[in-house]
């Protein structure tokens, strides 16, 4: 019976110490290997943007509009009579001016921009004529309105003054009407007030 219990005995301690070798086994096996990583779910990326609070710089777009050329440009007067030269300017909605030499000649010099120059409208050309100013007869004004009056002026080749303003009818003039005046001269005009008695006129 003793041996029997030995053995009993021996059996027992074989059998713990292999079920306790098995158990550490067990827990180093799962310590040291690792789980298996998740493919795809959070693989660093290399970001391209730009940071927070720093937008990505963009170049302003110009407007085709503010370079588009107008296509108006000055046209080419030199060699033409000085009058019809004004003709062509004033149908493109152009000013002018006349720069007059000694000659006798009538025909255009130079301008000023030069012919092909682009331009907007509205912009004065200064023409050079190589002959000297002709006459031109000042128009009786007196009795007409400030605005008729002017254009006459511009017409029959004047500068008009406008002393007193440019509303109203005209009171009276200097030079007086019928004078034999040149082309570029000035002539004044009142308009709606006449003017103080010391001054050569000419009124109704």
């Amino acid at each position: 019976m003793l041996i029997g219990g030995g053995v009993a005995a021996v059996l027992l301690a074989v059998i713990g110490a292999a079920g306790g070798w098995v158990l550490a086994g067990d827990q180093q096996g799962s310590v040291a290997t690792p789980p298996p990583a998740a493919t795809g779910s959070r693989t660093p990326v290399a970001e391209t943007s730009s940071p927070p609070g720093r937008p990505t710089p963009t170049r302003p777009s110009s407007s085709p509009s503010q370079s588009r050329p107008t296509g108006l440009t000055v046209p080419e007067l030199v060699g033409m009579d000085f009058e019809e030269a004004r003709e062509e300017l004033r149908d493109l909605g152009l000013g002018w001016q006349f720069v007059f030499g000694s000659g006798s000649s009538s025909s255009v010099r130079s301008t000023k921009p030069a012919p092909g120059t682009p331009v907007r409208r509205g912009i004065t050309v200064v023409i050079t004529v190589a002959g000297a100013a002709p006459p031109s007869e000042v128009p009786d004004l007196v009795g007409e309105s400030c605005n008729d009056a002017k254009d006459e002026l511009v017409e029959d080749g004047f500068s008009p003054r406008y002393p007193t303003g440019r509303s109203g009818v005209v009171t009276a003039q200097q030079p007086a009407g019928d004078t034999v005046g040149k082309w570029n001269d000035v002539v004044q005009i009142w308009c709606g007030t006449a003017p103080s008695g010391d001054e050569s006129t000419s009124a109704r």
